[in-house]
């Protein structure tokens, strides 16, 4: 048989299955004994049917009690979450700083809510009692015991809560009540720090009978019994209900906290089959050696079957495998080329059916018309035994439609039993979504970028505003003046030339504001920004009255020192000065906490290099502040990393961007003992620089 003749998958399948029947129908034939044999087989299936059918018992009864494992594992874990949401309301109540009198009404708000809540109390780090709330929803707790009597669990809590620097749980005790019972009570405590000293702490006494009736009652309880349980066995709180049914399933679960650990179970009744073990044995017993009779007189004759039916469940299962459980397209190819194999992934990714694929040569169906010369010189080098590469290669194919798509092709040799080549097994990837989702990640970060720069100009929205408030002010006044002069018809010569000079005052302003408005837009547009030979003096000076400003505010005391001669910067003066704003803010702010009592910013300007010509200009602002942590300076110029309860996260990258954009480098260092400077450079304008900012007019 040629190979354009070789069979496709469906005909493979039915020369096998058709072989093993012949084979089988030669080696069985059919007789007297075969047919009681039959007849012992029958009446062992409905031995096992009827087995089965009690089994569906036991097998209900096991989901049974694997539902109720389920539901106690989610009880378990509704139960931490509860009291994870309670740790965060008594933190919000430990967060502000209250007195006693405003604490109360806040604590009782939170008992209110919390009906598992007995008592709030509000102990320093001496462990005496600052305030304390009873529940209003029941009768106070240790009203029949002094709660000092009971003390030892919580401040045992509190001990574990300090060293774990979070919040703790306590053993359980029995709290004895008026009525002459009692109850199960457990102590949370939840240390009060503030910036990193402890303050105090919160000590919230729970009633593990509401605990559990609050938090699982109307989820679990309706059909079970839930209790909070000893490890041998004794129940210290009970909650919810059980119906009346013969058989009683129970689940235990951990139920982990810190300090303290509760043992949850759940008690569920329902119905189910029982029936007496020794049953059961004797019936598995009777059957096993029924069945092993059988099949060892099914054995000889069975022989033949198995074999022949293994080789083609072996046949068949890579068969299928191949076919159905990948989603990579495979095609086989012969030493000739022709296709001898495809997978419905294959065929789903070309848009062909197996058959008008298998026995093709080439040119392939699913291959571009204008690149077919190019795929059959390939082919035929492939063919000639060039092995392809082992990280595969990219082509193009073409579905039956007509769309293009974009394809990785991995071939390796396909080798018979035998050791012998015969063909080319190749597995195709389709990676059009992978094309998509990386030009939607470029897409994305250009997104992120824009609104990076974006929310800078947010940000600085003030400062524009004081911009561009001084030059509308200056010409509302320019124009009123000139209104005025124009009133007056006797000094028309002197008005006409203060009117000129004040429309020339005018001209200037605009323009100034033009520019601010115009650098701003080309930030936000990425177009390089209109760059010119400044005075590092003059970059100083424009900032100045805006951070005078703040550090009237803060208290700043500001100082500037600019080395002399300093030659101009090559820079876009709009942008830098935004820089050196952004670094002045950030350390005016570092010093406003009431620990910094020298509040003193430096802005230094002199040459990087003071024995290179060529050398950049350095800008160093230092303040005395507190100084950075080293976790937070390895991410201090990440972009939406901050500090700051108001900020975005965007000033110092954005800063970082423009210093680069300009050639430079922003850095930062502490200083000892306290204090964080950050520097960055500017290139010198030199001629060339000058020839760019005046080109030659034509």
């Amino acid at each position: 048989m040629s190979p354009h003749d070789a069979p496709g998958p469906m005909t493979f399948r039915q020369q096998l299955v058709h072989q093993v029947r012949a084979k089988l129908d030669e080696s069985l034939p059919w007789g007297s004994g075969r047919r009681s044999l039959w007849a012992a087989l029958i009446a062992l299936v409905l031995a096992v049917l009827v087995t089965l059918v009690w089994l569906a018992g036991r097998y209900e009864a096991s989901q049974v009690q694997a539902e109720l494992e389920r539901d106690t594992a989610n009880a378990v874990g509704d139960l931490r979450g509860g009291l994870s949401r309670q740790i965060q309301a008594l933190q919000a109540l430990q967060s502000g700083h209250f007195s006693p009198t405003e604490w109360a009404p806040r604590a009782l708000a939170l008992l209110r809510d919390h009906r598992d809540w007995l008592r709030v109390e509000w102990r320093d780090t001496s462990w005496r009692l600052h305030a304390f709330a009873d529940s209003p929803l029941r009768a106070p707790a240790f009203e029949r015991i002094a709660r000092a009597e009971v003390l030892n669990e919580a401040s045992q809590a509190c001990q574990r809560a300090k060293r774990l620097n979070g919040a703790a749980y306590s053993s359980t005790y029995f709290l004895p009540q008026r009525d002459g019972l009692g109850m199960e009570v457990m102590e949370l405590c939840l240390p009060v720090t503030q910036t990193g000293n402890l303050m105090g702490y919160m000590v919230v006494t729970y009633s593990l009978q509401e605990l559990l009736i609050e938090r699982l009652g109307a989820t679990f309880g309706r059909k079970n019994e839930l209790s909070f349980i000893e490890p041998d066995g004794t129940r210290l709180a009970i909650a919810g209900t059980q119906r009346r049914e013969q058989r009683v399933f129970t689940s235990q679960q951990l139920v982990d906290l810190p300090g303290n650990t509760l043992l949850l179970r759940m008690d569920g009744r329902r119905g189910a089959p029982d029936l007496f073990p020794n049953v059961l044995t004797a019936l598995v017993t009777g059957m096993s050696i029924a069945l092993i009779t059988v099949m060892v007189l099914l054995t000889k004759d069975a022989r033949r079957r198995q074999k022949a039916e293994r080789d083609l469940a072996e046949a068949l299962a890579f068969r299928k495998a191949m076919e159905d459980s990948l989603v990579t397209g495979l095609r086989a190819r012969d030493l000739q080329g022709c296709i001898t194999y495809v997978n419905p992934a294959f065929c789903q990714m070309v848009g062909w059916e197996a058959d008008a694929l298998i026995g093709k040569n080439a040119p392939m169906p699913y291959w571009p018309p204008e690149m077919v010369d190019e795929y059959q010189q390939r082919q035929a080098i492939r063919m000639a035994g060039n092995v392809p590469p082992r990280e595969g290669f990219e082509s193009v194919f073409m579905r039956q439609d007509g769309e293009r798509f974009p394809v990785l092709i991995i071939e390796a040799p396909l080798i018979s039993v035998q050791g012998e080549q015969t063909g080319w097994m190749g597995a195709v990837i389709d990676i059009s979504e992978q094309r998509r989702i990386e030009e939607v990640s470029r897409a994305s970060q250009e997104r992120l970028q824009a609104t990076a720069r974006l929310a800078t100009v947010g940000e600085m929205a003030s400062l524009l505003s004081h911009e561009l408030n001084q030059p509308l002010a200056a010409i509302a006044s320019y124009a009123n003046g000139s209104l005025n002069l124009l009133q007056d018809p006797l000094a028309v010569p002197q008005t006409l030339d203060d009117v000129h000079m004040a429309l020339r005052r005018i001209a200037e302003q605009a323009e100034r504001a033009g520019r601010v408005i115009n650098s701003v837009h080309d930030f936000v547009r990425r177009r390089d920004q209109s760059r010119e030979p400044v005075p590092p003096q003059a970059l100083l000076d424009a900032v100045a009255p805006l951070m005078n400003l703040q550090a009237r505010k803060l208290q700043v005391r500001v100082q500037m020192q600019v080395a002399a001669n300093l030659p101009p910067v090559w820079c876009d003066r709009t942008m830098v000065e935004q820089v050196l704003l952004n670094l002045a803010r950030n350390g005016m702010q570092a010093m406003d906490t009431p620990q910094c009592r020298d509040r003193v910013l430096l802005l230094q300007v002199q040459r990087a290099q003071p024995e290179a010509v060529d050398a950049g200009i350095e800008f160093a602002v230092t303040d005395l502040g507190a100084g950075i942590d080293t976790d937070v300076a390895t991410q201090l110029f990440n972009p939406f990393f901050t500090t700051k309860a108001e900020g975005m996260g965007l000033g110092l990258s954005l800063c970082r961007t423009v210093v680069e954009q300009h050639g430079g480098q922003l850095e930062f260092e502490a200083l000892r003992p306290k204090g964080t400077v950050f520097r960055f450079t500017l290139p010198v304008a030199n001629s060339q620089h000058n020839a760019e900012a005046h080109p030659p007019k034509a």
